[in-house]
Parts: structure tokens; sequence; C-alpha cells
């Protein structure tokens, strides 16, 4: 694709305006559509904290592909008028000791080939550094120094600013009804009111409603609403760091993970689970039942919030493909199409790294990490998404 190529965004996420910036700096003509307001309220993207880590157990790619990141956060934190990304570190606890083959033993054992000081812990440790936890239940872990936590909502707040100044042509209040095509090429897009723009390519960044705008791509990718809720306390030391870092509980086996509290007491907690199999179009609100499982959770795990005020909650829509994987490329079969979705619940962390990714996918350049995103099939049809 030419350098100068005029280029149509869909979707203003993470994936759509760090493709965004990249491109428009490296030359390209880029315009971006959403329907607002941006931040959109329903992207994922779109929330008071994502975790930033580098634990993935065996799967050294992600170790290496985060690893640039975190320059990228500390390149931005350096940039902005405040840090958006907060080293806290994070704990990551079993209620069972870990051994060979778990996610925590296996970060654990990479970490520390990489360098990382990590500490191993156990009842007694768990008890006395982070003495919210139950430590009669959760008996095995480590802290790991080098993770954190990054305020989402305002990542992407403080990058249209900067789309805007590298060129790009903000659409904001413009939503995306279909594609322009003439046989097999891809030659624009037409917005809700009807109204037509034509460019050289167009980039789908449309988050859990890609499948929607290209059914062809659904039964690789869906839709997933995950409940997340905000719990409110007003003991403040005892639910910020070091004492209370960002966390993960048994999160290979039940997915529980959450965050200090902020400076007005909330507290996140969410989970990496089934999910809601739901339309975001349709649906934006937590199912009273929902709760629940999240109040069992804190009784059983964290007992000084099993009683506190729910606060808030939202669904958070995941776009998860079959693999885990994002998914990164040009379609093989229409001409000026690219697709940058499927970020399955863990995208948000690699922000600094995605734009240039893209950037160098679109324009067809080596990038030692784009094959594991590339267009594909599953090997078996029906594999259930892992998320990481």
């Amino acid at each position: 694709m030419k350098s100068n190529a005029s280029i149509i965004i869909v979707g203003g996420g993470i994936f759509g305006i760090t493709a965004a910036v990249e491109l428009a700096k490296r030359g390209c003509s880029v315009s971006l559509f959403d329907p607002g307001p941006l931040p959109h309220p329903r992207a994922a993207s779109t929330d008071i904290s994502k975790v930033i880590r580098m634990d993935y157990g065996s799967e050294d790619f992600y170790f290496d592909l985060m690893a640039e990141a975190f320059s990228g956060w500390e390149e931005w934190n350096a940039r902005w008028e405040r840090p958006l990304y907060h080293q806290t570190g994070m704990i990551f606890i079993a209620s069972h000791s870990i051994e060979p083959g778990d996610l925590e033993y296996e970060s654990l054992v990479r970490l520390q080939q990489r360098g990382v000081p990590v500490d191993a812990l156990d009842s007694q440790a768990i008890q006395i550094q982070f003495p919210a936890w139950n430590s009669a239940y959760y008996v095995s872990g480590y802290f790991n120094p080098r993770a954190g936590w990054a305020e989402s909502g305002e990542v992407v707040a403080h990058l249209l600013p900067e789309a805007h100044r590298a060129g790009v042509k903000l659409y904001e209040g413009q939503a995306v009804a279909g594609l322009l095509e003439t046989g097999r090429k891809v030659q624009g897009i037409i917005t809700a009111d009807g109204s037509r723009y034509t460019g050289d390519a167009v980039i789908v960044a449309a988050g859990p409603w890609t499948p929607g705008l290209l059914p062809a791509l659904a039964p690789l990718m869906w839709p997933v609403g995950q409940p997340v809720l905000h719990f409110s306390t007003t003991d403040l030391p005892a639910y910020q760091p070091p004492l209370f870092p960002v966390w993960g509980a048994d999160i290979h086996t039940a997915g529980w993970y959450g965050f200090p509290a902020l400076a007005n007491g909330i507290v996140k907690v969410a989970n990496h689970g089934p999910g809601l199999h739901v339309d975001p179009r349709d649906q934006s609100e937590v199912p009273a039942e929902a709760e629940a499982p999240f109040r069992a959770f804190l009784r059983q795990s964290l007992p000084g919030l099993a009683n506190a005020p729910l606060a808030r909650s939202r669904l958070c829509f995941y776009c998860d493909t079959f693999d885990g994987n994002f998914w990164i490329d040009h379609d093989p079969e229409r001409e000026g199409l690219m697709v940058c979705a499927g970020g399955s619940g863990h995208a948000f962390k690699f922000a600094p790294v995605l734009g240039p990714l893209i950037a160098d996918v679109f324009e067809r350049k080596p990038n030692r990490f784009a094959q594991r995103f590339a267009w594909r099939q599953p090997a078996v049809r029906g594999t259930t998404a892992e998320r990481k």
C-alpha cells in the first residue's frame, strides 16, 4: 500500500486510535469514524483501569511483546502531563500450591529467568504483606513489581488530541452501517445516515461490533459481555498499595482479578469467565443476578469487602477470537480491507505497540509479532477462546 494512502478507520477504541496516530505519522491521510462520544462509553478500553503485566504462563511470545510495550508506557508517562500507567506491582495468589503447568508457576519461572525481582509468597507472607486477603485460603503465589495498572479511558482521551495534531480527521457521532464494495474490492464506507466516504483502504477496528459489521467473521470472533463491579470502601490504606496492589486470585482456574482502591474509594473487581453472550448494540446493563458470585468471592477471599456497597457495574465488551489471539491482517479475499480486532480481553496492556504493529502490517513491512495475529482458521471448529 502506498505510504500516502487515504485510510478510513472504523472504530475509535485502543486498536483504532493507536493505528490512526501511527499511520498519520507515517504520511497517510486518515479518517476515523466512531458513533461516539469518544472515548465511546461501551468500548472495552473506556474504563477506569486495565491491568498492565507480562505474566503469561508459558507464552513467551506475549512476554516479549509486553517487554516492548513497557517501554512505550514509560515513554507515554514521560510525555503526558501526568502518568496514566501506575507501576504498583501485582500479586498472583492461588488456593493451592502452584506447580509446573500452572499459569502462576510458569510465569514465576519466566520472570525469574528474565531478571525480574519477583517475590514468592506462601500463606504467611500473604498474611503479613497483603493482610486484606484470606491467607488461610490462599497459600501460594508471587509478587511481581514489574506490573501495575493504567487509566484506560484516560489513555484513549489523551490519544485523541494526538491524533488530531497528527492530521487525523475525527468523524465522531458517525456510525458505520456497511462497506462500499465493487466486486471483491472495498472502496469505502456507508454511514448510518446514508453518507458515503471513499478511500484507498478501510481498517475495521470496531471491537465487539466487528462481527456484526463483517458477518463472515462471526464464526471466528464474537462479542462477550463481562460483568465488572465497583465496590466502595472508606478504609483507603487497607486497599491501596503497598498492602493492596493489582491482583489475580486463582486467575487461571477461577478468573478473579482486580485493582487497588482509587482516591474516591472505588475498588474494581472483575472476572475472566465465560461472560454473557450479548449483542453490544442491544444490551449494556449488568444483570442483577451477576452480583451474587462476586459477593461469594469477596466473602471467601476479601472478607473486609464482603458487605461493601456496590457503587457501579458495567458490562465490559470483549471481542473474543477462537484462539484468544488478536486479529490484525488484510482480508485475503477482499482487496482494500483490513481487520484489527479480537482483543479477547487482554489487548489493552499492549497499547503502546499496537499502532506500530498495525501500521507495519498495513504497509506489509516485516514485524516479528505479526504472524501470531494473521488471518487464520481454527484447527478444530468450535474451539473456545482462551483469554490471557
